[in-house]
Parts: C-alpha cells; sequence; structure tokens
C-alpha cells in the first residue's frame, strides 16, 4: 500500500513538473522579452499562489474546476465525468502551486544572462529561434534546473489544494502528505513516521543534490 502511495505521488509530482516546467519557461520568456497592458497583472496571477494558504488556493480551483464553469464542463464532455477527485486535479493542483517557483527562477535565469553574447549572435545573422536554443537556453540552464527541482519537490509536497480538488480517496487520489494527515489524525504512527522519513529524506536529497550540481557548474564556468 506505501510503495502504491509513493508511486502515485512521484507519478503526479513528475507529470505537473513536465507542464510546469513548459509554462514556466514560457511566461518567463514571453515578460521579459516583451511590454504589454496588463503584464503585472498577468505576472501577479502566476506568482500569488506562492503567496496565498494552499487551501485559498484550493478552494478557487475547486471553483474554476466545477462543472459549470468551462474547465469542468469541457472536461465532462470528454470523458463523461467530473474533474474533481480524480488524478488530473491532483495534477492541476501540483501545477498551481509550484509554478511560481519555477516562474521566478526561469525569470531570474534569464535577466541575469549578459546580453553582449546575445547580440553577438544575432551580429552572426543567427535567427531569435536559433540564439534561443543555442545561446539563452545553455546560458539559463542552471537556474532553469534549480526551478525544475524546486518545483518537482513542491508538487511531491503539496497538501492544502490538492485535499480541496483531489481529496484523499486511497488508490485513486491519495499522495503522501495526504496520508500522512489522515494517518497522525487516526492515530497510525507507524505509517505517519515512515511517511514523514521518506518525504524529508527524499526532499533533503533533492536540494543537497541541487547545491553539489550548481557549485561543480560555477566551478566549471569559472575555469573556463
Amino acid at each position: 500500500m506505501v510503495a502504491d502511495l509513493i508511486l502515485f505521488s512521484f507519478k503526479i509530482a513528475f507529470i505537473s513538473t513536465i507542464f510546469t516546467f513548459a509554462l514556466g519557461l514560457f511566461f518567463a520568456r514571453i515578460f521579459t522579452n516583451n511590454n504589454f497592458r496588463g503584464k503585472g497583472i498577468l505576472e501577479v496571477m502566476i506568482i500569488l499562489p506562492m503567496v496565498m494558504p494552499p487551501t485559498i488556493t484550493g478552494y478557487a480551483l475547486l471553483i474554476f474546476m466545477g462543472r459549470r464553469m468551462f474547465l469542468g464542463k469541457l472536461f465532462y464532455s470528454i470523458f463523461g465525468s467530473t474533474i474533481i477527485f480524480t488524478p488530473v486535479a491532483a495534477c492541476i493542483a501540483a501545477i498551481i502551486v509550484s509554478l511560481p517557483l519555477m516562474y521566478q527562477s526561469c525569470k531570474a535565469a534569464l535577466i541575469n544572462i549578459d546580453q553582449c553574447y546575445i547580440n553577438a549572435a544575432r551580429t552572426m545573422k543567427a535567427s531569435e529561434r536559433k540564439i534561443f536554443w543555442k545561446v539563452v537556453l545553455p546560458l539559463a540552464w542552471p537556474g532553469i534546473v534549480s526551478g525544475i527541482i524546486l518545483s518537482f519537490a513542491r508538487a511531491l509536497g503539496e497538501f492544502g489544494a490538492t485535499l480541496m480538488v483531489a481529496g484523499n480517496i486511497p488508490g485513486k487520489t491519495q499522495t503522501i502528505p495526504t496520508a500522512l494527515y489522515f494517518a497522525v489524525e487516526n492515530g497510525n504512527t507507524a505509517v505517519a513516521n515512515t511517511l514523514l522519513g521518506i518525504e524529508v529524506v527524499f526532499s533533503f536529497l533533492l536540494v543537497f543534490g541541487l547545491n553539489i550540481w550548481l557549485k561543480k557548474k560555477n566551478y566549471n564556468l569559472v575555469e573556463f
């Protein structure tokens, strides 16, 4: 049971991180290169889940994904069921709460790129697409990787929003944080301690490994 629970939690975190990576890099690229009306409001909306209580974010998602709303209607028309209390809802919750970390990391990485490299590529008649893939992305990669790791860890540990929209259905939507909460509530300390150890150890290894990689990356850049 615990093994299936862990596997499901990692699956949700992995899938949500793929979308978070794509969305975070896309928005960071758009917002750092363009000025347009409403930019500030859109950026605040992306970052907002990072400062709001997860339960508030979850309740907002609960309303947004309701059967009367567009996303709920679309999901129901395709699958014949509501999106609430499904693994899809758990993925959406994880994406929303982890997106600010990915966006901020990508934005910082893109802003800190020395423009002389980009300008040099333009003088060599390189297209903007080629500049992005050959110049911008490699230079911003350490910051992007940081965002990916932190987003994955955040998605894996998501509790409040997930509980609101996906619930705690064993074998269907139950994740490590929700299972830990209900294990404590039911007095099952053995399961709670096991899940706590798994979450803490894995999160520690993720952040510790990221720090080591970044140190080596910076050292190699200096050496170069």
